[in-house]
């Protein structure tokens, strides 16, 4: 570890000096994020401007994808062998020091134990080497701000968090005030969609195998023919007038399907369903129909309880998180908070998967906005957790507002017309 800051120090009179020359209010603070809650080690190096002077990271989803999945102990051996570069290469893409920074911010909650202790001492050695504040990130609500760097997204606005982790409805009025309308009972989107993948067997096609089973999924589906009714897939939670989301039953129900297809057609144990496009055109509209409903609930809520409050205040809905990355999901989502008068965004896609500009990000809105009672020198009694909420519970509210929706109407995936017969 003490290679790189032997480095950082010969480089530190020339990073002033480049740092200098982009001067001004605008540039400050000037804040690293270190990000290692799950299978990505990242780092960026980020102004108040939202300028990204340096960023880097180290994906693990080939070692992952060997695994069928992630184990914590190998991510941890992952993020350790890794980090220090992460950081070094960040640093030297700015042309700058830890010298030069306002800040560490750093990822402490949620997450996996095993990997968020990696980073966590990393960036305490930072602080402390150089005598910098450290600022606990929490990694949703840095998902949640995200978009806020490249969009005019004043507060209060609604996201939307979807992930291989988590599935969450949030009201945010502040970096530090959040208010939960909703979230899973059991599996998130993201980890449904790469299970079902993986039991489809898309990693024996060839354009599929270095895809996440989320990517692999929308692409396949996008290809399918006519016939995207052919699987039915039941909505969850349709008796239950709440924001809650439940993807268990999909992924169940998918699996189903699958068993059943293979038991008709005798398939072989490393066949492919041949109407494998069909069936994740129907998944996918099964997790987008579900999503839609849930979050026009929470819409409604929105308005219903004022939240927003009085005058024209712009509504928003923010969609983030790996699952944002879904063109489908993101359209449809989009189109149904438009007839609400709704603007939607979501970050960049390679900003909505985890790292390290996320963090850094939330690092300076929280400068920013003077929200800095956790930020400290006092690093030891700074600590990690895999489990924390996001901010205040509205969910029991949510229930008994007990809300009956018309739900809008959205062509998920338009039926595509058959080829006209001679």
């Amino acid at each position: 570890m003490c290679r790189i800051f032997t480095q950082f120090i010969r480089l530190s009179a020339f990073g002033r000096r480049h740092f200098s020359a982009q001067s001004g209010s605008q540039q400050r603070p000037l804040v690293l994020g270190i990000e290692t809650s799950c299978d990505d080690t990242g780092a960026a190096l980020v102004t108040g401007n939202g300028t990204v002077l340096g960023e880097y990271i180290h994906s693990q989803q080939s070692s992952h994808l060997r695994f069928g999945g992630i184990i914590p102990p190998v991510a941890q051996d992952i993020h350790r062998a890794n980090i220090e570069n992460v950081v070094q290469k960040t640093f030297q893409q700015a042309n700058l020091s830890p010298n030069d920074i306002d800040a560490v911010a750093v990822t402490n909650r949620p997450g996996l134990p095993l990997s968020l202790i990696v980073g966590m001492r990393y960036a305490k050695h930072v602080a402390r080497t150089y005598d910098k504040p450290l600022i606990p990130i929490h990694h949703m609500q840095a998902h949640a701000l995200m978009a806020r760097m490249n969009s005019p997204i004043p507060f209060p606005f609604l996201c939307l968090l979807v992930s291989g982790g988590h599935s969450l409805l949030v009201f945010i009025e502040s970096t530090a005030k959040f208010r939960l309308l909703g979230e899973t009972l059991d599996d998130a989107p993201g980890e449904a969609l790469d299970k079902i993948a993986r039991r489809l067997k898309l990693r024996n096609i060839a354009k599929y195998a270095q895809m996440s089973g989320g990517q692999a999924i929308e692409v396949a589906a996008q290809a399918a023919s006519s016939n995207t009714s052919a699987y039915e897939f039941p909505l969850p939670l349709s008796k239950y007038r709440d924001c809650q989301f439940s993807f268990a039953g999909l992924k169940n129900t998918a699996t189903r399907h699958i068993l059943e297809r293979e038991a008709t057609l005798n398939l072989a144990p490393d066949a492919l369903l041949p109407d494998y496009e069909d069936f994740c055109a129907c998944f996918l509209k099964g997790v987008t129909r579900h999503m839609l409903h849930r979050t026009q609930r929470a819409i409604e809520y929105c308005e219903r309880r004022n939240l927003f409050g009085n005058g024209s205040t712009q509504r928003s809905l923010v969609i983030s998180g790996g699952v944002a990355c879904n063109d489908v999901i993101f359209s449809a989502l989009s189109r149904m908070a438009e007839q609400f008068g709704y603007s939607t965004y979501r970050p960049p896609k390679k900003l909505c998967t985890d790292n390290g500009t996320m963090i850094a990000w939330n690092g300076v809105e929280k400068l920013l906005a003077s929200d800095t009672g956790e930020m400290s020198k006092n690093y030891e009694t700074v600590d990690i957790s895999g489990k924390c909420p996001i901010g205040e519970s509205l969910i029991d509210d949510v229930k008994e507002a007990n809300l009956a929706c018309k739900w809008v109407k959205v062509d998920i995936l338009p039926t595509k017309e058959e080829p006209t017969r001679s």
